[in-house]
C-alpha cells in the first residue's frame, strides 16, 4: 500500500508498504504486482517533480533575460548553487515546455499526466501531432501509457498514413496480417533517400507485401541511404567519368551493397583523416620554428627535443595543397 504523508516541513513524503522478499508465503505475481505498483507511483511523481522543475528553470531564465546582464550569467550561477549542469537544466525546461503545449493544445488533461512513465511522456511530446492525440486519448481512457504503448500507436499512425508505403502493405497493416513494427523503420529509411530510389523500393514491397520482403527492403534502404551520403564527401569520387548511380546498380545486381557501403564510407572517413593528419604536421612545423628561434646553445635539451620531434615529422609523408587537384579539399583544409 501506499500513501502520502505530510513531511515536518509541510512537503509531502511518499511512504510504501513494499513486500518481504524473504516472505516465501507471498505468491510470485502478487510480488510483483505490488513492486510494480510501487515503481508506477514513483514514475508519476518524478515525471511530476521534473515538469515542475522545468517550469522553476524557465521562471528563473526568463527573468534573467529581463533583468539580467544580458549574457545568462545570473542563471548559470543560480545553477551552479544547486549543482545542475546547464544541458539538465534546458532538458528539464523542454520537458516542462512539452508538457505545457500538450496540455494548453487540448491533447491532455493535468491530470492524464498521472498515466505516463517518465521516458513515454517525454516520447510523446517529440511524437507527431497526430501521434500526441492517439496517446493521449488512451491515457483519458486510463490506460498506462508505457514507452512501448506510445511506440507501438506511432508504428500504427505511420503503417496506415505513410505514401511511402505500397496500398497492398497498407492494407495486410490494417488487418494485422503485417506487423507495423516492421513497417515504421522501412519508412524512416527510406525517408532518407531520393525520390527515384523510393519508388523502385515501393515497388519491391508493393509485388511480395510480406514480413521478409520488408526486413530485405529495409536493410537496402539503409545501405543506399548510407552509400548516398557517404558519396558525397568522398573527394576522390568527383571523376567525371564515374557514374554513382550505375556503380550502384551492379553493386545490387551483385549483391554486394552493403559491402560497397561501407566501403564508401570507409573512404570518407580516410580522407578527413588525411586532412587532419596534414593539418597536425603543419602546426607541428610550425611550433617547432618557432621554439627553435627563441633556443640557442644555451638550452641543449630543448634542442635535443625537437631534434626528435624533427625525426617524427620527416616521417609524415608531405602532401603539398598544390597537389591537390580538387579545390573543395583544399579549401576545406585552409578553412579548417
Amino acid at each position: 500500500m501506499r500513501r502520502l504523508a505530510p513531511h515536518s516541513d509541510g512537503l509531502v513524503e511518499l511512504h510504501f508498504q513494499l513486500p518481504d522478499p524473504e516472505d516465501d508465503r507471498i505468491p510470485e505475481i502478487e510480488f510483483q504486482q505490488q513492486i510494480e505498483q510501487a515503481w508506477q507511483v514513483c514514475d508519476r511523481f518524478d515525471l511530476q517533480t521534473d515538469i515542475w522543475r522545468g517550469r522553476i528553470l524557465r521562471t528563473v531564465r526568463d527573468r534573467e533575460k529581463r533583468s539580467g546582464d544580458g549574457r545568462g550569467t545570473g542563471f548559470l550561477n543560480w545553477l551552479t548553487e544547486r549543482e545542475i549542469s546547464k544541458s539538465q537544466a534546458y532538458s528539464l525546461i523542454e520537458l516542462a515546455n512539452s508538457a505545457d503545449t500538450l496540455v494548453e493544445g487540448g491533447y491532455l488533461e493535468p491530470e492524464d499526466v498521472n498515466q505516463f512513465s517518465k521516458r513515454a511522456f517525454v516520447e510523446t511530446a517529440q511524437s507527431a501531432p497526430e501521434v500526441q492525440q492517439l496517446v493521449s486519448d488512451a491515457a483519458r481512457k486510463g490506460d498506462r501509457i508505457t514507452r512501448r504503448e506510445v511506440r507501438q500507436l506511432s508504428e500504427e499512425w505511420i503503417a496506415m498514413t505513410s505514401d511511402l508505403l505500397p496500398e497492398p502493405v497498407r492494407q495486410k497493416a490494417a488487418d494485422h496480417s503485417l506487423p507495423t513494427r516492421y513497417l515504421a523503420p522501412l519508412v524512416k529509411e527510406m525517408q532518407k533517400l531520393p525520390e527515384s530510389h523510393q519508388t523502385t523500393l515501393r515497388e519491391a514491397v508493393a509485388e511480395s507485401p510480406d514480413v521478409d520482403t520488408v526486413k530485405q527492403v529495409t536493410a537496402e534502404a539503409r545501405y543506399l541511404a548510407k552509400y548516398l551520403e557517404a558519396a558525397s564527401r568522398v573527394q576522390a569520387l568527383s571523376n567525371g567519368s564515374l557514374n554513382l548511380e550505375l556503380a550502384l546498380e551492379e553493386a545490387l545486381r551483385i549483391g554486394c551493397l552493403s559491402s560497397t557501403a561501407d566501403l564508401v564510407n570507409h573512404a570518407a572517413q580516410l580522407e578527413q583523416l588525411t586532412i587532419k593528419l596534414f593539418l597536425t604536421w603543419k602546426r607541428l612545423n610550425s611550433l617547432s620554428e618557432r621554439v627553435y628561434l627563441d633556443s640557442g646553445e644555451s638550452t641543449p635539451h630543448l634542442r635535443t627535443l625537437l631534434s626528435c620531434l624533427g625525426n617524427l615529422s620527416n616521417e609524415v609523408i608531405e602532401t603539398p595543397l598544390d597537389d591537390m587537384s580538387d579545390r573543395r579539399v583544399r579549401l576545406q583544409i585552409l578553412e579548417e
